[in-house]
C-alpha cells in the first residue's frame, strides 16, 4: 500500500543534492557525534515518505554530517535497492512492505512489535539494519463522511459487513485499481469479512479523487483511504476500525545500510527520539501540510524538529 503516493516537485530530484541547512543539535545531536561523516538520505516519491526522508537528512546534519538528499525516487524498489546497495544510507521503510513485498511473505503477522522483529530478523541477511519502529501505521482503512454516518451509524468494518447483507445497495465503495486486485485490499477484506460488494457497487479511481468524492458527493458512501492521510480531518471523514485485524500492519522504522550503522552506531541514538515521537496523528498533521496546505516536505520536517526540540536553527 505504501507503494502509492503522490509524486511531489522540487524535492530531492537531483541525485545527490547537498543538504545546506544551517541546524545545530536540540535534544539529539549533542556533541556532535556524526562530525566527519558524509551520509546520503533517501525516500519513496509520496508525501509522508519525503517528510521522513527529510527529518533523517536534518538529524543528521545537525549531528555534523555533510549529507546528500536523494529523496523522493520513484517507487519504493529503487530506494530499497539504493539502501542495500550502499547509494544510500538510511530511510523511513514500513515493515508491512517489507514483509510481504521485499521478503515475500503471503500473510502478515498481527503483532506490530512481532512484524518488526520478524523484518528485522530477516533483512540482516540484504545488509539492511532496522532500528525501532514509531507507532505512525500507515495502513489501508474504509472511511466514510460524517454526514453519511450520521444515517449509517458505522463504526467497525464488521458494522460494513451487516449492512452489505441487510441493504446491498447501499454500500457503494471508491477504491484504487491495485485495491480492487489485491490480496491484502478489496478481495481478502471481502472474504475476512464475509461481504460481497456487488461489482456495480465499486467505483475505481484515483487516490485522490477517492477523497473528495467520499466527502463530497454520493457516489460512493466508502472509500479506502490511506491512516495517515492529512485528508483524513480535512476533509471530516470516519474511519471505520478494522476489528478483525485484518489489513497489515505498516509502522515505519529508519532502515540503515548496515555498513554505515557498523561504522557510525551513533546513528541509533539520533533516530530513535524521533521514531518514538511519530504517531499517526502526528503523521496526519504533518502530511495535510503538505497534501492539504501544500507547503514543502522539507519545510515541514524542519519545522516540526525544531518545535519538537530535536535540532535548533544555527
Amino acid at each position: 500500500m505504501v507503494l502509492l503516493g503522490v509524486t511531489l516537485s522540487g524535492c530531492g530530484l537531483k541525485s545527490g543534492s547537498p543538504m545546506v541547512d544551517d541546524v545545530v543539535p536540540g535534544s539529539v545531536g549533542r556533541g556532535k557525534p556524526l562530525d566527519g561523516a558524509s551520509l546520503t538520505v533517501t525516500s519513496k516519491n509520496f508525501s509522508e515518505n519525503i517528510v521522513l526522508g527529510q527529518m533523517i537528512g536534518l538529524v543528521f546534519k545537525a549531528a555534523g554530517a555533510e549529507v546528500l538528499d536523494r529523496t523522493n525516487l520513484p517507487g519504493s524498489i529503487s530506494a530499497r535497492e539504493a539502501i542495500i546497495k550502499g547509494s544510500a544510507d538510511a530511510m523511513y521503510e514500513y515493515t508491512g512492505t517489507a514483509w510481504i513485498t521485499y521478503l515475500g511473505h503471503a500473510k502478515p503477522i498481527a503483532s506490530p512489535l512481532k512484524q518488526w522483529e520478524a523484518v528485522r530478523d530477516e533483512d540482516r541477511k540484504n545488509g539492511v539494519t532496522w532500528l525501532p519502529q514509531s507507532t505512525l501505521d500507515n495502513t489501508y482503512a474504509l472511511a466514510i463522511s460524517k454526514k453519511n454516518n450520521a444515517e449509517h451509524h458505522l463504526k467497525t468494518l464488521s458494522d460494513v459487513a451487516a449492512l452489505s447483507k441487510m441493504d446491498p445497495a447501499a454500500v457503494t465503495i471508491c477504491v484504487e485499481n491495485e485495491f480492487a486486485s489485491r490480496d491484502d485490499g478489496l478481495p481478502g477484506m471481502e472474504k475476512a469479512y464475509g461481504m460481497s460488494i456487488p461489482a456495480s457497487n465499486i467505483r475505481k479511481m484515483d487516490a485522490g479523487i477517492i477523497y473528495t468524492q467520499v466527502s463530497k458527493s454520493n457516489s460512493c458512501l466508502l472509500g479506502e483511504v490511506y491512516t495517515t492521510d492529512g485528508r483524513i480531518k480535512a476533509m471530516d471523514l470516519d474511519v471505520l476500525v478494522d476489528d478483525k485485524h485484518f489489513f497489515p500492519n505498516y509502522n515505519a522504522a529508519p532502515v540503515i545500510h548496515t555498513a554505515t550503522f557498523d561504522k557510525y552506531p551513533e546513528i541509533a541514538e539520533l533516530l530513535d527520539p524521533v521514531s518514538r515521537r511519530l504517531t499517526t496523528e502526528v503523521a496526519q498533521q504533518l502530511n495535510a501540510k503538505v497534501d492539504v496546505d501544500g507547503e514543502d516536505p522539507h519545510k515541514v520536517a524542519k519545522d516540526w524538529l525544531i518545535a519538537e526540540g530535536f535540532i535548533k536553527k544555527g
